[in-house]
């Protein structure tokens, strides 16, 4: 792992919640588990600067929540169903630095993760990856 911040998982299923936080702490992080958008401003005032973010809750909006943690200076990691490139595309312009398919997680989360937090800060924040 290449940093010793606390990674914010905004999940508000339980599994997939679960499998997010297992593929960061898979890969040496810190998980701050987080439910709602009131967990996730909590998550951001208190310094948190690493967000992954679930897009297809019912208790939250995705993109809005993408965008809050990149307007806090976060980077943020989506996941999302990999046929839904509309909501793919928002999350990039909302500030996700990359959106990956359930399964790419599902197949290769550790090694995914992994990648995310081994991307430079500039790096651009349109990258999609399948």
């Amino acid at each position: 792992m290449t940093t010793a911040s606390p990674v914010a998982v905004l999940a508000d299923d339980l599994i997939w919640g679960t499998r997010l936080a297992r593929a960061v702490e898979a890969d040496g992080g810190l998980v701050w588990p987080v439910r709602t958008m009131d967990g996730l401003r909590a998550a951001l005032a208190d310094g948190c600067r690493l967000v992954v973010v679930d897009l297809t809750a019912r208790a939250y909006d995705g993109v809005t929540a993408i965008r809050l943690a990149a307007d806090s200076a976060a980077s943020v990691l989506a996941v999302a169903q990999h046929d839904d490139v509309a909501l793919r595309k928002r999350a990039l312009a909302a500030g996700a630095r990359r959106v990956l398919a359930y399964r790419k997680l599902a197949d290769d989360g550790p090694a995914a993760i992994a990648g995310w937090l081994a991307m430079p800060a500039a790096a651009t924040r349109t990258a999609a990856t399948r």
